[in-house]
């Protein structure tokens, strides 16, 4: 049977996304809470929110104790990242996202709240998701300034919770139970990153 809905082709998704950028923040939705100046968890990190709708208010570690730090690469750049946590569509986050160049870290969700980064909702309650930008099956993202950055990150969030250092409670996106995710991948290096981790 033939659809008679019709559909906006990709050049028009585009065109109205780049229209999107013209109006003015204040009035795009939720733009105020946004805006608003948040005191981040992680010294040095920039807030960037993700949409209200991408995750869970809570009180961790009063209402859900924090056990674990997971591991993620994003399948995709940094900004791209950002931009898939404020769609409110999506259904996804993270608490922090890490940039390959230089390291430079975002924080898209409180610690205190729930991320949804880790396609099973027990460990979403329990745990700090740091998303990675980049690809598996690209190694070149993986540089120097991400591996400290992000090791620094996640020795920062150990030392708050009392998480101890190591791969039974640093793990990888794949590893947590239910996942069909492979990130971080084979080139992913975890004996460095557990040094690095547990040098901070």
């Amino acid at each position: 049977m033939q659809r008679t809905r019709s559909f906006p082709s990709r050049r028009g998704i585009l065109m109205g996304a780049a229209a999107l950028t013209a109006v003015p923040y204040a009035l795009l939705p939720d733009a105020r809470a946004a805006a608003m100046p948040q005191t981040v968890d992680h010294p040095g990190a920039a807030w960037h929110p993700a949409s209200r709708a991408n995750y869970t208010p809570s009180n961790r570690p009063r209402a859900h104790p924090v056990r674990y730090v997971v591991i993620h690469v994003a399948q995709t750049t940094y900004s791209g990242t950002l931009s898939v946590f404020r769609n409110r569509r999506t259904k996804v986050s993270a608490h922090y996202v890490v940039r390959s160049s230089d390291g430079k870290v975002a924080q898209c969700v409180r610690e205190s709240d729930i991320a949804w980064h880790a396609g099973n909702w027990d460990y979403n309650t329990r745990s700090i998701g740091i998303e990675h930008e980049g690809w598996v099956d690209r190694p070149k993202y993986f540089t120097d300034a991400m591996y400290e950055r992000s090791a620094r990150l996640t020795a920062a969030i150990c030392a708050r919770y009392d998480i101890p250092r190591d791969r039974a409670h640093i793990i990888g996106h794949h590893e947590v139970p239910g996942s069909d995710h492979t990130d971080p991948g084979r080139h992913w290096d975890w004996r460095r990153y557990l040094r690095l981790v547990n040098s901070h």
